[in-house]
């Protein structure tokens, strides 16, 4: 069998991660797979094909500000890409994320729709798919995606439009596009995504829901001296990881917990940027992104109680991770989150909207406790490859 999965990068970020994954159960199951990808650069891996160049995708991103069509433009590279996938004739092509400034999905679909007669599987890690512009919509108590996009209120979220507001054409186009390839199957990362699948244009669709797998040989407690090194040894460590804090990630919600807290609480907040280091109160220490996983593991070994008070996720993934290195967690009760809380051994799910008083409640009966949690076995990677190698061997 011969597989080609299409994403915006390989081997970096959560979607890339994934996708490496995928590639090396395939390998190791005997098949042949082939990763096209629009950003980064990996000429020397004979496994990928990069779809276009920078100068290309900075043209996309910075016509899509202008007219918001996101998705619409690299129309030579893409049909660059079909000439490719007609040499590689792959029994299989999986899509993940199409968005990103590198692709032209109403080229890429004519061609699923009229001339490639193989599988098609399209994992979605957001709702972009569904939409006529944004990528999430929960924060924004939208629901005109499941009738028709128009004068949207995200136009200058991601991918951001600061002139046109196209999005009635865009969800048009899409709804035409996607739902003219017979037989396209929709794999979701989450419960709370397949279900929001089911209500979209793309409801007529075979959907799964197969979870993002967390590595237990990499994630899992570890002996640190965290603690020592941030100088919090005698105080219970509250984590929150992000990879950008805004309101919608609950960056104001944490900042009003912390005001709240009992002054014995120490916060530490990864992920930040230095404007929003330089604003923090004494009780939060705050970091940019950390890169190296090893040194990310130690800190969520360290915490006794891991935040998130997101308003939006489709999966949870920093949440998992987690959990995966012992430590429970306190979420929201809004989109994905409260599926990894199966068990109160797990953590708590507080109500959509909650004040900082009910954070700080919900955190306190965790340290309370104090016990270490573990990940159940459907969010582990091998949960999560068994799951993709029984969907690839379908017929």
């Amino acid at each position: 069998m011969k597989v080609l999965l299409i994403n915006t990068v390989y081997g970096r970020g959560s979607t890339g991660r994934i996708v490496a994954d995928l590639g090396k159960l395939l390998e190791e199951q005997g098949h042949s797979y082939m990763v096209a990808y629009g950003r980064g650069d990996h000429h020397d891996d004979p496994h990928c094909y990069r779809i276009g160049n920078d100068g290309d995708r900075y043209l996309h991103a910075g016509l899509s500000r202008i007219t918001d069509r996101a998705g619409f433009y690299s129309k030579s590279a893409t049909r660059k890409l079909l000439d490719f996938i007609r040499d590689y004739a792959p029994d299989v092509i999986h899509l993940h994320n199409l968005h990103g400034y590198y692709l032209n999905i109403e080229v890429l679909f004519e061609f699923l729709a009229t001339e490639y007669h193989g599988r098609v599987i399209w994992t979605l890690h957001d709702c972009w798919a569904l939409t006529g512009h944004c990528v999430f919509f929960t924060y924004a108590a939208c629901d005109k995606w499941k009738t028709e996009c128009e004068h949207c209120a995200q136009k200058g979220e991601y991918p951001k439009s600061a002139a046109l507001d196209q999005a009635r054409r865009n969800y048009v186009q899409k709804k035409q596009l996607f739902t003219g390839v017979g037989n396209l199957e929709i794999v979701t990362v989450s419960n709370w995504l397949k279900d929001i699948v089911c209500e979209s244009f793309l409801r007529d669709c075979k959907v799964q829901c197969i979870y993002n797998g967390i590595d237990t040989m990499r994630f899992h407690p570890v002996e640190n001296s965290v603690k020592a090194e941030l100088d919090i040894e005698n105080h219970p460590m509250i984590l929150m990881v992000s990879d950008g804090w805004d309101k919608r990630k609950g960056y104001d919600t944490i900042l009003e917990i912390a005001k709240a807290a009992p002054p014995e609480w120490r916060f530490v907040m990864i992920g930040l940027t230095e404007a929003q280091i330089r604003q923090l109160p004494e009780n939060i220490i705050g970091f940019e992104q950390i890169w190296n996983q090893d040194k990310l593991i130690e800190y969520y070994s360290a915490a006794d109680v891991f935040l998130n008070p997101s308003r939006e996720e489709t999966f949870g993934l920093v949440t998992a991770e987690a959990i995966a290195c012992g430590t429970p967690a306190v979420v929201m009760d809004s989109t994905a989150c409260p599926e990894l809380i199966v068990d109160d051994g797990m953590g708590t799910v507080v109500e959509k909207e909650a004040d900082a008083a009910a954070y700080i409640q919900a955190t306190q009966k965790l340290l309370e406790r104090q016990k270490r949690c573990v990940l159940p076995e459907q969010f582990t990677k091998r949960a999560f490859l068994n799951a993709y190698s029984e969907l690839y061997s379908r017929r």
